[in-house]
């Protein structure tokens, strides 16, 4: 019998983003997220890093014809149903991915036009990871195209002018005003505020996540036990790539981001006691759900 063409391409995600030597986070998290979600994952690197951790030591942006290149190379050949941007580092490549993404058309489609952006800009630990240039290439090029946007609460701040952002409701607003930019959805990542649904000094401490529809400007919270570890090292790549890989599998962005955000708190929890590194910004074990580390 023949085989329906879902038997024979498995899901896939185009992640474009950096590499990250110490293997916690960028593309490196992104595969491993993705595998343990049952994606296969093809890559365009947009910038090499030299990181542990300690923290960043260095960057190289690649040259942005070859990461084009990469994309082009991908695309026609394995084709794919979800890309996942990282870090661009500077405001040729953001400039130069989106108009590679403009361009994209065939006559048979080669990616489902989904889009997961991750709009990486400085590194846990401080370093800064986007040119401030290319903040207002990021808004206005990428938000446009994407699926989704999954700032951090210090990002979302940056991408809104420095605002403050301090509780659940300033959350809800920020995430509609970044709908405002052009994604279909924002999902903005409340791990940075540490006292989040703690009414009192017993209370145990949450990490609550907004979700905004942007056609609707409806917001649902998404609510899970805070967890206290340095191992957080690639956290929002991984909530990203995790995202990516279930909307390529077919879930809705509702289901993805439930689903993500229960991998990802899994990954951290089994993560707790790992001894990676002498820095303090460990990375997680990914594959958490098959193997205990």
């Amino acid at each position: 019998p023949f085989l329906a063409i879902s038997d024979l391409i498995p899901p896939r995600i185009l992640i474009v983003a950096g590499s990250d030597s110490g293997g916690g986070a960028g593309i490196q998290a992104d595969i491993k997220a993705a595998s343990a979600l049952g994606a296969f994952s093809t890559t365009a690197v947009a910038a090499l890093t030299a990181q542990n951790s300690r923290g960043v030591q260095g960057i190289f942006p690649i040259p942005i014809d070859f990461v084009k290149q990469q994309m082009e190379s991908v695309l026609l050949d394995f084709g794919t149903d979800v890309i996942k941007t990282g870090m661009l580092a500077t405001k040729e490549i953001v400039t130069g991915v989106a108009t590679q993404l403009k361009s994209e058309h065939s006559p048979i489609e080669r990616w489902r036009r989904m889009m997961v952006c991750d709009p990486v800009m400085v590194s846990t630990s401080g370093h800064v990871l986007l040119e401030d240039s290319a903040i207002e290439s990021v808004k206005r090029e990428l938000f446009p195209l994407s699926t989704i946007v999954t700032p951090n609460i210090p990002e979302a701040s940056l991408l809104l002018g420095n605002r403050k952002i301090e509780d659940i409701q300033s959350m809800k607003d920020a995430a509609r005003d970044l709908c405002a930019m052009g994604p279909q959805w924002v999902y903005i990542k409340g791990g940075h505020l540490k006292n989040l649904g703690k009414a009192n000094s017993g209370d145990e401490v949450k990490a609550i996540d907004i979700l905004c529809n942007g056609r609707t400007g409806e917001c649902k919270e998404y609510i899970s036990p805070m967890i206290e570890t340095g191992n957080t090292h690639g956290t929002g790549c991984t909530l990203a790539s995790s995202i990516s890989a279930l909307l390529a599998r077919g879930h809705t962005v509702e289901e993805a981001v439930a689903s993500a955000k229960d991998y990802v708190s899994g990954a951290i929890k089994a993560s707790v006691h790992l001894q990676l590194g002498s820095g303090p910004q460990g990375p997680l074990n990914h594959h958490w759900q098959n193997y205990k580390w």
